[in-house]
């Protein structure tokens, strides 16, 4: 028997990254995940990845895996998305919101003058925008069950520069959805976690060249990590008591006593400096 076994989860942005690790360790707990991307087959993105991929791998952990191809910067989709988790499960225990565009000019290095306008588009729309809207959705089923959990995968990049200008100011916005939409949830018994990873392998990392010479990985995680992080949250009857709150993943294993896949603690979410010098470097 899982500690989630019975519960019902949307993971946003699943087909790869840290959405994929949160959609496999609630599935591993014995949640029923769905899990949302733009890719439906593998082969069809520049980045290995598939929502029909990370589904196999959950039911092969033990959870029940249901991929749904969703585009969230639409919200036509995004409610058939909810309408059909209603239709099929009839609540909602668990989502969280990890969809994000990444422009190639993200970690350019380049200032904002001399990035596209739409960068701003694609960070807020996608990541900020879309976190609310699956929010707002979301909210409904969990208020008529008294119980549930949101967890927005944000970043240190809002306390501090991050990349870029659009990044930074989308994700300091995410962390303000968190503490509003929590102070109103708080009393029907749902909880609002921001979340904070450190630096992750994910497949995009995996592909900058002279990885280890840009980045520090010494003290990284792998996408799983994040994904314990949520499914200690979601086992938690207590999770009101982070509800608000911008955590890191590595504050989350120290307080619940996981640590990631290869049994290390991850150093936590880069500094400033860090980010500063590593996009220097790539």
């Amino acid at each position: 028997m899982g500690a989630l076994d019975g519960r019902v989860a949307i993971v946003t942005g699943a087909s790869r990254g840290i959405g994929k690790g949160c959609a496999l360790e609630l599935g591993a707990a014995g949640a029923t995940v769905y899990a949302t991307g733009r890719t439906s087959q593998e082969g069809g993105a520049p980045l290995p990845g598939s929502v029909g991929a990370t589904a196999v791998e959950i039911d092969a952990l033990g959870g029940r895996g249901i991929g749904v191809v969703c585009d969230h910067r639409d919200d036509a989709q995004v409610q058939a998305l909810f309408e059909r988790v209603a239709g099929e499960c009839g609540r909602l225990d668990v989502l969280v919101n990890n969809a994000f565009l990444i422009p190639p000019e993200l970690t350019s290095g380049l200032p904002f003058w001399e990035t596209p306008l739409s960068n701003w588009d694609d960070m807020l729309d996608v990541g900020t925008r879309s976190a609310y809207v699956a929010s707002w959705h979301a909210a409904r089923p969990m208020l008529a069950q008294s119980s549930g959990l949101i967890v927005n995968v944000s970043s240190s990049g809002a306390a501090g520069f991050s990349w870029h200008v659009a990044y930074g100011v989308g994700k300091c916005a995410l962390d303000r959805i968190t503490a509003d939409t929590a102070l109103q949830l708080r009393e029907h018994g749902v909880a609002v976690v921001s979340l904070w990873p450190g630096l992750v392998i994910t497949e995009r990392l995996q592909q900058v060249p002279n990885l280890e010479q840009a980045f520090d990985v010494s003290g990284a995680e792998t996408p799983r990590f994040c994904g314990r992080a949520v499914a200690a949250l979601a086992s938690d009857a207590e999770a009101l008591r982070f509800s608000g709150q911008a955590v890191s993943a590595r504050a989350l294993a120290d307080e619940y006593g996981f640590t990631d896949v290869d049994g290390r603690l991850p150093k936590g979410p880069l500094s400033e400096a860090d980010r500063a010098e590593a996009a220097g470097r790539t």
